[in-house]
């Protein structure tokens, strides 16, 4: 795929952003029934006597979306996105209703030692509704392939 982003395509301080995409309510529960069934992604009414005041989604569903604006936003890696690792903090909910945006920054680039053909890239992650809050921060670690050696 002459589209494809390897190790050596790739700058530290090299940003990328995507979004935004709607969370819904409907959507919110879909995802709370199937991976995180706590009355307060799954009910408004149990979501109001709770801590969250209002239908909040599950920070998974809140990474589930971050890792599509990724995938659909970000560089297009020779082997996909493949995760070796994070850090995750949800500062604030995302509720039904938000629209939320990516924002991503390369911070980090290194050649593994071991095996030449990949390296390591930090990436920083940050999820933003449509006021501009903070709903999540990742620092990831994404496999990269090295360009391979031309024939």
């Amino acid at each position: 795929m002459s589209d494809s982003v390897y190790l050596e395509d790739l700058a530290v301080g090299q940003t990328f952003s995507n979004g935004p995409v709607e969370l819904t309510a409907e959507a919110i529960k879909a995802f709370a029934t199937q991976f995180d069934p706590q009355p307060f992604h799954m009910d408004e009414k149990a979501a109001e006597a709770s801590f969250f005041k209002e239908l909040a989604a599950s920070g998974w569903h809140t990474a589930a979306l971050t890792m599509r604006l990724l995938v659909t936003g970000g560089p297009r890696l020779a082997w996909g996105h493949i995760g070796a690792g994070g850090e995750v903090r949800w500062p604030r909910p995302a509720y039904a209703g938000d629209w939320l945006t990516l924002h991503g920054e390369i911070i980090e680039i290194a050649p593994s030692r071991s095996k030449p053909d990949r390296g390591i890239v930090r990436v920083r992650l940050v999820t933003r509704n449509q006021r501009d809050e903070l709903v999540q921060e990742l620092v990831a670690r994404v496999l990269v392939p090295r360009r391979p050696a031309s024939p």
